[in-house]
């Protein structure tokens, strides 16, 4: 398994963090998400190589915007 983190801008409160962790368990390969309010990150855990696009594009469809993806 590989493992991401994506920076995440917009976020307010538990409505938020749950729009993020939909999108991106929505993108094919993402195993399990954890989003933090607190630190504006969500951690993700993939079965496969899922591209920075695919996860930057589940989250600006959420209405929310990535600042970098390591």
């Amino acid at each position: 398994m590989a493992s991401k983190i994506v920076d995440v801008e917009g976020m307010s409160c538990g409505h938020c963090v749950h729009h993020v962790t939909e999108a991106l368990k929505g993108v094919a390969g993402v195993v399990s998400v954890s989003v933090s309010l607190n630190q504006n990150k969500a951690m993700l855990e993939t079965t496969e190589e899922v591209s920075d696009d695919a996860l930057r594009h589940a989250v600006e469809e959420a209405g929310y915007t990535v600042t970098a993806i390591s």
